[in-house]
């Protein structure tokens, strides 16, 4: 098993996939907090989302996934580029109990207050190149389900994803739909197609996946095992590993995307902590 992204097409139909696997990468970031078991998860499939997402970027810059929540999670956060390097963290409230098996939607919607935000932030910026950022509500029961709603309410294009993650390893498959003729910035044209049944059988295929696979088989196997009848045609892989290189400039532009709220609330309990020790 390797730390890769794959991106694929069916060949004779408007479907084109990615497939990435985390190992050592998703280890580096587990090892360095101790979150139960829910909140980790759910930042795996996170970390995964992003990662596919940012592959097919039409600029050279980051993308940054934002869960914000007002549960026991107060927010999760994923920033990644196109070269396959992120980094993931959770701000958890304090004294926070979370159950063993909680869902996305257990941790940062408790009260309906969830929302989803998506940064898009060029690497050079200029009049016709600005930060973007959009904030949707949170709609949902998990990762896949709430970028889902994401990408066919924001974005217009229909996509089907598949998450999974534990201790050792994040994992995830990414289906779209793409238009009968050319295809998106990124990705090869497509011709006029004859297969218009190929978007619904692969999703259906897709559909049968199970956890296990996700998290035990390399993702060569998983995509052999799903689409082994189908033509696929592999263009474009690449590596993914975690990169934290923190400095004070990067550490401000990350507070600014937090939003003066979140800043406050988070020095609040630094102070509450400071004036409760002996």
């Amino acid at each position: 098993m390797s730390d890769t992204l794959q991106r694929f097409l069916l060949q004779g139909a408007p479907v084109r996939g990615e497939i990435v696997s985390l190992d050592r990468a998703w280890t580096e970031v587990v090892a360095r907090h101790d979150f139960p078991d829910s909140v980790r998860n759910c930042l795996g499939e996170l970390s995964a989302a992003a990662l596919l997402l940012s592959a097919s970027l039409k600029f050279d810059g980051k993308l940054v996934l934002q869960i914000h929540g007002d549960g026991p999670v107060a927010l999760f956060v994923v920033e990644c580029d196109q070269s396959g390097s992120f980094r993931a963290t959770v701000k958890m409230r304090e004294g926070a109990l979370v159950a063993p098996h909680a869902s996305l939607r257990d941790l940062v919607d408790r009260n309906g207050g969830g929302r989803f935000v998506v940064t898009l932030d060029p690497r050079i910026r200029s009049a016709t190149r600005q930060p973007y950022q959009g904030i949707v509500p949170f709609e949902g029961d998990s990762v896949s389900q709430v970028l889902e709603h994401y990408m066919a309410r924001s974005e217009q294009v229909p996509t089907r994803l598949w998450l999974a993650a534990d201790g050792k390893r994040s994992v995830g498959l990414l289906l779209q739909r793409l238009p009968d003729e050319g295809g998106k910035a990124g990705t090869p044209a497509m011709p006029a197609t004859e297969d218009q049944d190929g978007w619904n059988r692969m999703q259906i295929l897709a559909d049968t996946v199970r956890t296990e696979e996700l998290l035990s088989l390399p993702a060569k196997q998983v995509l052999g095992r799903l689409f082994w009848q189908e033509p696929l045609h592999a263009f474009d892989g690449r590596e993914c590993r975690f990169a934290c290189s923190c400095s004070r400039e990067k550490v401000a532009a990350m507070l600014r995307t937090l939003g003066r709220e979140e800043i406050d609330e988070t020095l609040a309990d630094i102070l509450e902590y400071v004036h409760g020790c002996p």
